[in-house]
């Protein structure tokens, strides 16, 4: 369990609270309008919880990759509306997220009130984890709060270089990320089986090699397992694979074996001449991928196997995609596995990033046990790291 002290655990009323909570929510290309508010949601138990104890509330965040410029499609403003649309009160905007015009706004909350800082990566500061940036930062509250899972992982300003200068605890949503994060690898319900998918196995290694033994099945969908392919000597075609993986492949499939995790592999797959919505396609044994051709979700001897698997599990952990999803025609896969998952009995706990996206699409969400918001985070906590913005929490006495 969590031994970290939690906003739960400080004297807030009347004070201000300086909360580092993950707005950086996807943004409509055309319209500039937040297409997801997922990440606004999974805050809001902190933020009422400060609410009821009249607290002053300032919230930081990031949004995109500005690089150290303002760029106006990236300023906070949709997020301070949508966030005063879903508590129904007013939430207060700031021009920018330190300086004299920010203290002035500050100064002058009263209890309970709001204030949403400007996007703090207009800064360069912020993603170099400047220590007078953070300084500048923490001037503003009494208390710090991080409630930014997502961004955990950062030794950024606003992360971890700012608890130099404030008290600092966890939010509500960090408290259940990690608690539901760490519960997968202390005590899981077995059978337990990861499934894991997207394109690269490189940012995939650590947590192979952690759980490798933890896990009785391991399931290996998604653009990495034509390296895996790969490396055991099929022919893969066009598909990408990461030539300078082909060892460290080797050597997981062989922990794997000696430590009797059960590592499963497509049989067949749906292959494509091109990565489009016209593209002709068709299923083809592993043994028989076309030299012309690219894998792009996984056929449908393979789905059934993997489900029949999935299906007997108690504890089930899927990050990453197992097809080319955002192409209709590919996302077959994806989206079955996500159904099944869906109607388990089991324990199912997700990755954020695109496999968060993917439920969310679906409305599948409430229907899984836990889906984190952290994509890269929940990535490095589950491959055994520490992560900057949770080791930097007071711990409980």
């Amino acid at each position: 369990m969590m031994n970290k002290m939690t906003v739960r655990d400080v004297e807030v009323e009347g004070r201000r609270i300086l909360v580092r909570v993950d707005f950086n929510v996807p943004l409509d290309e055309k319209t500039g309008e937040i297409s997801d508010d997922t990440r606004i949601r999974a805050a809001l138990p902190t933020i009422r919880h400060l609410i009821e104890r009249e607290a002053k509330i300032i919230l930081m965040s990031h949004l995109g990759r500005p690089k150290g410029k303002v760029v106006e499609g990236l300023k906070l403003a949709p997020v301070a509306q949508r966030l005063s649309q879903i508590l129904e009160r007013a939430v207060g905007m700031a021009p920018d997220c330190i300086g004299p015009e920010v203290e002035r706004m500050v100064a002058n909350l009263r209890n309970g009130d709001l204030l949403l800082l400007e996007n703090l990566r207009f800064h360069a500061e912020e993603e170099a984890g400047d220590a007078s940036f953070a300084q500048a930062l923490a001037r503003l509250g009494e208390v710090f709060v991080n409630d930014a899972f997502g961004a955990a992982h950062r030794a950024h300003a606003s992360i971890s270089v700012i608890t130099n200068y404030l008290p600092a605890v966890a939010g509500l949503l960090m408290e259940r990320e990690i608690e539901n994060l760490a519960g997968l690898l202390e005590n899981p319900a077995h059978p337990f089986a990861a499934l894991l998918g997207g394109a690269k196995i490189s940012d995939k290694i650590s947590l192979l090699e952690n759980i490798m033994g933890k896990v009785d099945l391991l399931l290996i969908g998604g653009g990495m397992a034509a390296t895996f392919l790969k490396a055991k000597g099929y022919e893969v075609g066009l598909s990408l694979i990461e030539e300078e993986m082909l060892d460290t492949v080797n050597k997981l499939m062989s922990q794997a074996q000696q430590a009797k995790t059960h590592l499963i592999l497509p049989v067949d797959v749906l292959v494509a001449d091109e990565l489009t919505e016209q593209a002709r396609t068709e299923v083809v044994p592993v043994e028989n991928i076309p030299p012309d051709r690219r894998i792009v979700d996984m056929g449908p001897q393979t789905l059934g196997s993997f489900s029949q698997e999935l299906r007997r599990c108690k504890t089930i952990f899927w990050n990453g995609p197992v097809g080319i999803f955002e192409i209709p025609q590919f996302a077959r896969g994806t989206r079955e596995l996500a159904q099944l998952l869906a109607h388990l009995e089991a324990k199912t706990v997700l990755g954020g990033g695109s496999t968060a996206e993917v439920v969310n699409e679906m409305r599948l969400t409430d229907k899984m046990s836990f889906v984190s918001t952290g994509g890269g985070a929940s990535l490095e906590f589950l491959s055994g790291e520490k992560l900057p913005g949770v080791e930097a929490l007071l711990e409980k006495r």
